[in-house]
């Protein structure tokens, strides 16, 4: 097998380890090529390119959990530890929603940055209405199945009955207002695919100060408003991405962005064969690899909840402190993941591995210093949703001892699957996530639980974040992903 590691490329234009098989060598640029568009990520310093990108979706995906943590907040202190722990089993099933589409989502992301770099704004254009298109037709379905059997969902995960009522009415909410959110995601990850991050940021503050005000207001009711209980949090956060979506929709056609539509391009939105071909391929295998992350956390809540109630609340707080330190990979992550797709668009082949090298060092560093602030401050941190005087703060601490480095060493990972996925090469970190949720965390479990009871719960997330980081690394450095693009290639121009 040949070296394709691009952490250890020098990227010169001699040694060309980052141009796929086939493709033709590089030229120089013609003296009238196109000057530099805005959102172009394929040319600059890569670090501030990166940084640029990548600070926005941080931001903005700090402010999306943040609104679930204030969510999570405000039902711990108004309706009490029980409904917590039935926000924590229904907000684990409401991540399998997500994934259902989101890999659909992170395809028009992949495809539409393709489009852009390769200056085709039509084919770009052409995605876009797919991706939504579709994606709003599959959250629909979804939607309506999921709210029909959501008893039997909780029935699955082992509920405890203490909160079965809270997390029931919570949960079919949630469903219902799935496709209100699923539009909001995929309209900014498109607009993340012509290299706009900061729309997509203003949306979320939108979405998180809506659901901040109205998450109290229709969990208690004021004046002729009913206090609608767990269900009024729900109901906050489906209005809040509604009204988000609407927003962004909107500022699209003010600002004449590149993705508007407009015309006969509306009918873009009716999915097209050859796009859509692309979408299920990809996404597909995208979308089955966040609900195999979904479906481990369904088995983990399950097994959470058989330690006991105090337990389960510790494990949910705990979640809401994970969802932050997984922010520096995600942000950084999708960045590396729109730069290289561009790149690919373009056919800057060179630029690919210093920017997969960059988002390492960037991610890590980032990841590293929130991990210890977390651990430092874990206190104060899970007081926030648990209550000064909660018997679970103390399991909480014990939890992110164990448990929070897992999460910086399974970073690593998402930065370098992004690099892969915009190659169209999805289905082997499918494949190593399977492994590493299934046979490395829960069998760790299944083999240790015997001789360290509980505590074998929070040991296997570091055994399954090592043997995930090691394997994409191995996948990485001898596969033949880069292969990939070939294909991208020929899709892109209709061979």
């Amino acid at each position: 097998m040949s070296d394709t590691s691009g952490l250890v490329d020098d990227d010169s234009v001699e040694r060309r380890a980052d141009v796929p098989a086939g493709a033709a060598p590089m030229q120089a640029p013609p003296t009238n090529a196109p000057q530099v568009r805005k959102g172009d990520l394929t040319q600059g310093p890569i670090l501030s390119t990166l940084l640029a990108f990548s600070i926005p979706m941080l931001i903005g995906n700090v402010l999306q959990t943040l609104s679930g943590s204030i969510n999570s907040i405000w039902v711990g202190r108004l309706l009490g530890e029980g409904a917590l722990a039935a926000t924590a089993n229904a907000n684990v099933v409401m991540f399998m929603l997500f994934a259902a589409v989101f890999g659909f989502g992170m395809a028009t992301t992949v495809r539409v940055g393709q489009h852009f770099g390769g200056r085709d704004l039509d084919g770009a254009r052409v995605t876009f209405g797919t991706g939504i298109g579709f994606c709003v037709i599959v959250a629909v379905i979804s939607s309506a199945i999921g709210a029909w059997f959501s008893a039997d969902l909780l029935t699955a995960l082992a509920t405890p009955e203490a909160s079965r009522a809270d997390a029931l009415a919570y949960l079919r909410v949630i469903f219902i207002t799935l496709p209100f959110s699923t539009l909001s995601l995929v309209l900014s990850m498109g607009l993340r695919g012509v290299g706009d991050s900061k729309t997509p940021l203003y949306t979320m503050i939108i979405t998180v100060t809506l659901d901040a005000v109205l998450n109290p207001l229709l969990i208690r009711g004021a004046g002729p408003i009913p206090g609608l209980g767990i269900a009024g949090s729900a109901i906050a956060t489906g209005t809040a991405s509604l009204i988000a979506a609407i927003w962004t929709i909107a500022m699209v056609y003010r600002r004449d962005l590149p993705l508007r539509l407009k015309g006969r391009e509306l009918g873009y939105l009716i999915p097209r064969a050859s796009e859509l071909r692309f979408l299920v391929t990809k996404g597909l295998p995208m979308g089955a690899q966040m609900l195999l992350f979904s479906s481990a956390g369904l088995i983990m809540i399950r097994l959470v909840n058989r330690e006991g109630l105090d337990t389960t609340a510790a494990y949910g707080a705990s979640l809401q402190l994970w969802n932050y330190l997984q922010m520096p990979a995600f942000a950084v992550g999708s960045a590396v993941s729109a730069m290289v797709a561009q790149c690919l668009g373009a056919g800057v082949y060179a630029r690919i591995g210093k920017v997969t090298r960059v988002g390492i060092l960037a991610n890590l560093a980032m990841s590293a210093v929130l991990g210890l602030l977390i651990v430092l401050c874990d206190r104060p941190l899970l007081a926030l949703f648990l209550g000064h005087g909660s018997p679970a703060i103390a399991i909480g601490r014990h939890i992110q001892v164990i448990c929070t480095v897992s999460f910086v060493i399974m970073s690593v990972t998402m930065i370098l699957s992004g690099t892969m996925r915009s190659y169209g090469a999805v289905v082997a970190p499918m494949v190593v996530m399977a492994i590493a949720l299934f046979p490395a965390r829960l069998g760790f479990y299944a083999l240790a639980y015997p001789h360290l009871g509980g505590e074998a719960i929070w040991w296997a997330f570091p055994v399954g974040s090592v043997t995930s980081v090691g394997l994409t690394w191995l996948y990485y450095r001898f596969g033949s992903w880069r292969r990939h693009a070939d294909v991208a290639k020929m899709e892109r121009s209709g061979a």
